[in-house]
């Protein structure tokens, strides 16, 4: 087994660093091509038009040889970097070995089964239970909502308002963006959708709104006319991504527990963006000290960007028989050793707490750009899970000043992303592994675009 790296030697040197405007020439091609040939569905070059040729730690180069510093790594998928080497030597060695088991027992099964557990949140260590359904995120909430109707004998499901929790046609249900789920309807009935405490858009006091939305919550599952006549489960984001990087108060989710204990219901906290170490917990639901009763995670499982879904949920639950869930790339035992190695590298180099500190200078350096915008108006998170959200003059949401600071950052180098109901929420997902250094270098470039953006005057959210 090799040395494991420390984290300021994963990375390209110099970045951010750009040869050519963006678009390139190289990239133009590419851009081209798939324009071409690829579905219609591609979204993200639309946003940021590059072409990737090679990436290491926080650090990616595209096809003109432009270095940029990556602040969203995949959508939260790279914790602990582009290639990490101590990640990618066991998953080479394993590929060389053997890729696809379906569920038949491996030494790199059983180990990342038992590295879960070591890392399970509250009292699920050493009470639970994990199944491996597919590659994705949207598989892991599948699973969950099987899980749950097959304990309860239920149907209904309880989600919020704001929440994202996949593409598929179960986890699109759980989802209460219209955008996604529009054109596809109808999907699961009995999907009842109560507030998430949203201080900025809501107002009044944090402590209040989670009142109001356990009201909800409370009201939805026990009052008789509540309208859920047979409810299954509570689903819910311990801090919601998609919809904006929402922090709720403390008390939220210890709620939501509480409800979920008295109705004799699960309560299942999609850890898909927030786990993994995204916030400087394991899983951010143990900032709450709550435990769930099941967990849908991916993402960052895979370790190097490998697809793998996963649900870990307590021992107690574990009612299902031989196929009581299943599915074909359930065996993808690369991204189990790459997972291994990625829990393993998290501790090695306590990147936990260098997540926390390195949150809190992110967070303080876009706090310090409110005194230069009148459009940023709040700064949120936990760990490397950030988001800024901007209104404009008369403050309602502004999309078109986040789109202005994207563009300002990947034209010098910072590839920054997006979030919220509107899309006014500048959103920040690097990896764990981004130095203090490398965070120094792309804030200087986030905060100038926030300063020029403003002094622009972008005053409307079109």
């Amino acid at each position: 087994m090799s040395e494991s790296p420390p984290i300021h030697e994963l990375h390209f040197e110099d970045a951010p660093r750009m040869e050519t405007p963006i678009p390139g020439p190289n990239s133009r091609k590419l851009l081209r091509r798939q324009q071409e040939i690829d579905s219609g569905a591609v979204a993200y070059p639309l946003s940021v038009p590059i072409a990737l040729d090679e990436a290491k730690g926080a650090t990616l180069r595209d096809v003109d040889g432009n270095v940029f510093l990556d602040f969203f790594a995949g959508i939260g998928v790279l914790n602990v970097g582009h290639s990490n080497p101590y990640v990618l030597e066991a998953i080479h060695d394993q590929t060389e070995r053997l890729v696809h088991t379906i569920d038949f027992p491996t030494e790199a099964r059983i180990e990342f089964i038992e590295k879960l557990n070591e890392i399970a949140p509250g009292k699920l260590k050493d009470h639970n239970r994990v199944v491996f359904g597919g590659p994705s995120g949207s598989d892991a909430i599948e699973a969950s909502i099987k899980l749950a109707k097959y304990n309860t004998g239920g149907h209904g499901l309880v989600a919020f308002k704001g929440s994202y929790h996949g593409s598929t046609s179960g986890a699109l249900s759980l989802t209460s963006g219209k955008k996604y789920k529009k054109h596809y309807t109808p999907l699961l009935p009995d999907v009842v959708h109560v507030p998430y405490p949203y201080a900025f858009w809501d107002g009044g006091d944090e402590d209040e709104l989670a009142e109001r939305a356990l009201a909800e919550v409370r009201s939805t599952l026990e009052d008789p006319y509540g309208g859920l006549a047979n409810p299954a489960g509570i689903w819910v984001e311990p801090i919601q991504g998609e919809g904006g990087v929402v922090v709720p108060p403390k008390g939220f989710l210890r709620g939501l527990k509480e409800l979920a204990e008295a109705n004799d219901i699960p309560l299942i906290v999609d850890e898909i963006q927030s786990g993994f170490g995204r916030t400087g917990k394991w899983f951010a639901s143990e900032w709450y000290d709550v435990t769930p009763d099941a967990v849908p995670m991916a993402k960052g499982v895979g370790g190097a960007g490998l697809p793998l879904g996963a649900l870990m949920y307590h021992e107690d639950l574990d009612t299902w028989g031989p196929g009581g869930h299943i599915g074909t790339f359930r065996g993808n035992v690369p991204a189990m050793r790459g997972g291994v190695r990625a829990i393993e590298y998290i501790q090695e180099h306590d990147l936990l707490s260098h997540t926390v500190d390195l949150g809190e200078y992110i967070r303080s350096r876009l706090t310090d750009a409110m005194a230069d915008s009148p459009y940023l108006e709040e700064v949120r998170g936990k760990g490397l899970f950030i988001g800024a959200e901007f209104v404009d003059a008369a403050g309602e949401p502004n999309k078109a000043a986040v789109k202005e600071v994207q563009e300002y950052c990947y034209e010098r180098g910072v590839l920054v992303w997006t979030a919220g109901r509107h899309g006014n929420v500048l959103r920040l997902l690097p990896p764990l592994v981004m130095t203090r250094e490398q965070a120094e270098a792309g804030l200087d470039v986030i905060t100038e675009a926030i300063a020029e953006q403003a002094a622009g005057g972008a005053s409307t959210g079109s």
